[in-house]
């Protein structure tokens, strides 16, 4: 990785944990060793924008997620939690990266427009894991784990409906994540797989079998049995990079084979309720 990658994560990382203060742009120079001048000038040729608008593109992200995974917190302490001085000044902003003013995106959340803004950033997270791609495998034995699902089939950009409604099921069947752990079961890559065939489950822990509901949860079960299992800490974009790690270079150099179960995560710390940058998700493949 060359200086400037590695100054440029920095950054990135200094203002996703950083979201709720003013911007330190003179700190930022200090974290890329930079005179102001060539900073901006640098930063914007790195992200095609400059620091000022990428800050704003990250607390955007923040709120989109309060609003679709936060149900209880009110539109205008969003806005004003991510910097807004007013609801009209956040919903001008909102709209003009999401199509979709902030109470419309809350009633049906779609990331589609999002994601041709924030390229850069998923490209630098995604090349800061693949030139870091040797990464820590475990072998464990995993409990049979029964679970409360909820299936998303559709399209990768309409999971966050899925998930919205899946949070409602946990909150009514007081499931909260402090009490029954997270987790998904990924059956296909979005790269390769057409939206209309997407499978991806969102799940949690439970005691005992689900009752008939109108939520359209099921029941279903983690098996036991041996998993390989790596620790990602960031973001989901470049969570990837770890799947194909252990489907490609892991798996090849081992002498296991997978079972016939998905791989799947563990949530173990969620975003925004941590920074993005350190959200830890645990990576289960299950082999023999």
């Amino acid at each position: 990785m060359t200086r400037y990658h590695d100054q440029f994560t920095d950054i990135v990382n200094f203002i996703d944990a950083n979201l709720d203060g003013e911007l330190d742009v003179e700190r930022l120079c200090k974290l890329a060793c930079l005179s102001k001048y060539h900073f901006h000038r640098q930063f914007s040729s790195h992200f095609g924008m400059p620091v000022i608008s990428l800050a704003r593109l990250l607390r955007l992200k923040r709120a989109a997620y309060q609003l679709a995974y936060r149900d209880d917190a009110k539109i205008v302490d969003i806005a004003m939690a991510n910097g807004y001085e007013s609801h009209e000044a956040f919903s001008r902003a909102f709209k003009k990266h999401f199509n979709k003013t902030p109470f419309q995106f809350r009633r049906s959340p779609d990331w589609t427009p999002w994601h041709s803004k924030y390229e850069p950033v998923i490209k630098l997270r995604t090349m800061i894991m693949n030139e870091n791609s040797d990464f820590k495998v475990k072998l464990i034995d995993f409990p049979e784990t029964l679970l409360a699902v909820m299936e998303h089939r559709g399209a990768p950009n309409l999971l966050g409906k899925t998930i919205q409604k899946f949070i409602a099921w946990r909150k009514i069947s007081h499931l909260p994540p402090n009490k029954s752990k997270t987790f998904n079961l990924i059956y296909d890559d979005p790269a390769v797989t057409g939206p209309e065939n997407f499978r991806f489950d969102v799940c949690c822990s439970v005691d005992n079998g689900v009752e008939p509901n109108d939520f359209g949860i099921v029941s279903k079960t983690i098996p036991k049995g041996r998993c390989a299992v790596v620790r990602h800490i960031g973001s989901d974009e470049s969570i990837g990079v770890v799947v194909n790690f252990l489907y490609s270079k892991w798996l090849l150099d081992s002498d296991f084979e997978v079972r016939d179960f998905p791989i799947f995560f563990e949530r173990v710390s969620f975003f925004p309720e941590v920074p993005e940058n350190e959200m830890i998700t645990d990576i289960y493949l299950p082999i023999d």
